[in-house]
């Protein structure tokens, strides 16, 4: 499992795509979960949890030594933050 990991491609696109789409499909997990079950209905910080995931990821890619994937992560964290914090302004109005 790790040659599969590590045998990706040093590339800012490639780490942008790991970076939206890992948290793209934990958060569609977290929204059924917020709109199906009582308990959670507010519980927003499931959608923050998402975003962290890429924390783990920026930590492998920079400690594999693929910069330019970690730096896609980087900026695919910066844009999942900037969407949650739309969403946020938007529940408001």
């Amino acid at each position: 499992m790790a040659k599969i990991f590590y045998s990706i491609k040093n590339h800012v696109l490639v780490g942008l795509g790991i970076g939206l789409i890992s948290p793209g499909i934990l958060a569609c997990i977290a929204w059924y979960l917020m709109h199906h079950t009582t308990a959670l209905k507010k519980a927003d910080l499931l959608l923050i949890g998402c975003v962290a995931v890429n924390l783990l990821w920026m930590n492998y890619f920079f400690k594999v030594n693929k910069e330019n994937a970690g730096r896609g992560v980087v900026s695919a964290t910066f844009i999942c933050a900037f969407v949650f914090f739309f969403y946020k302004i938007m529940q408001e109005v």
